[in-house]
């Protein structure tokens, strides 16, 4: 358990590009739209190349006034990305899927790193920062699934509450589903990172656990706060429209 991380070179990564290519391959030959992905795995390839400088350098300042700009980027960037199901309404719900990242995202990372954890400084970044990208990643992904799924139910002529639950509940299902997955279909990226870096199976599994309970509530708070902001926007409407 003790074995030395193995470090990849670039020639040995290039390898591993080798399957997305053929993948490239089959979209094109199937007519597919292999133009969005060719775009999307190139700026994979970009953003997390950057960002292994970007965060080399923040690791190293250890300053908490640099932590708390990243986290309030990071959290304006997913609160605006989450509304893209909804185009027409971004501008005007911008605030509300605010709140609920902010909220959401923001309550549960602090209950994880500041009494779980207990980090010494608050910010170690090292750990606030991969663990502010889960929590704020899937509060994202959750606002993103409500929104579009309470506006689809509320131009059908579906009432409030019952458009509110049916959001909620489609917010939720990829949370629930990796619960239920977690150990027995899948190994999550972070344990996965722990057991590969020679940390005990059995603390790995305990990380994990923290971190299924930070996605779970970050999701749902942040979904609940945004529903419920968007309820004092949008409910007059609905009912002049009845």
């Amino acid at each position: 358990m003790n074995d030395p991380v193995i470090t990849l070179d670039l020639i040995q990564l290039s390898v591993a590009l080798v399957p997305a290519l053929v993948t490239l391959i089959i979209l094109w030959r199937w007519s597919m739209n292999v133009k969005n992905a060719a775009y999307a795995l190139g700026r994979m390839l970009l953003q997390l190349l950057a960002i292994g400088y970007v965060l080399s350098w923040i690791f190293g300042a250890s300053n908490g006034a640099l932590i708390a700009i990243v986290l309030l980027i990071m959290a304006s960037a997913s609160a605006w990305i989450a509304l893209r199901t909804v185009p027409e309404q971004r501008w005007r719900l911008m605030w509300a899927a605010s709140a609920g990242v902010l909220l959401g995202g923001g309550l549960t990372l602090a209950v994880v790193t500041q009494l779980v954890l207990a980090l010494d400084p608050w910010f170690l970044p090292r750990y606030m920062i991969p663990l502010a990208g889960m929590a704020f990643a899937n509060a994202m992904t959750a606002i993103s699934l409500s929104a579009e799924r309470l506006y689809a139910e509320l131009d059908h002529g579906v009432g409030w509450e019952h458009a509110r639950g049916t959001a909620f509940q489609a917010a939720m299902i990829p949370v629930v589903n990796s619960l239920f997955a977690v150990g027995l279909v899948s190994l999550p990226g972070m344990m996965t990172g722990q057991i590969l870096s020679g940390v005990s199976p059995l603390v790995a599994a305990r990380y994990q656990i923290m971190i299924m309970c930070l996605i779970f509530a970050a999701s749902g708070i942040s979904v609940a706060v945004f529903l419920s902001l968007c309820r004092e926007r949008d409910e007059p409407e609905v009912i002049a429209d009845a």
